[in-house]
């Protein structure tokens, strides 16, 4: 059960910045035009140019906690952190699931507006199952090494 935790947690690890930078949404005044692919990173791009508060927040939801949390889900499977930080590895997920809320939100409120077209990439899907992946790893780490000391 271990070795198919650090396996899926590894899997992260190199999953994360595909999601980044793999297409979120497609989005267009008009479709006639052709659709602009927004990515993390490009999202992140203009959101330093415009609102780097924002920018600060969606970067550490999008990008540090769920890397953070899997680096350090990891180290706690190879033994080189202890398992009481786990608590604090669950928060980061649930951090990174704040950002994918903030996309939905964000599909929501431009589809309102009449001339926008937006459509979900398949960045999205990505970025989405890694997030849950990531929290389903840490649930099934907590509960491996609850049974393993018991």
């Amino acid at each position: 059960m271990l070795n198919v935790l650090r396996i899926a947690n590894l899997a992260l690890l190199i999953l994360f910045p595909i999601a980044w930078f793999a297409p979120l949404l497609r989005a267009a005044l008009l479709p006639i035009f052709g659709m602009d692919e927004i990515s993390v990173i490009s999202g992140l791009q203009s959101l330093w140019g415009s609102d780097v508060f924002l920018a600060l927040i969606v970067t550490a939801f999008a990008i540090f906690a769920p890397y953070l949390k899997t680096i350090g889900l990891a180290l706690v499977h190879f033994d080189l952190l202890k398992a009481k930080v786990l608590p604090v590895l669950g928060y980061l997920g649930k951090l990174a699931m704040a950002d994918i809320f903030l996309i939905a939100l964000y599909v929501v409120v431009v589809k309102g507006a009449g001339r926008v077209t937006v459509e979900g990439g398949w960045g999205l899907y990505l970025f989405t199952g890694c997030v849950l992946a990531s929290i389903l790893v840490s649930i099934f780490t907590a509960r491996h090494i609850k049974a393993t000391t018991a």
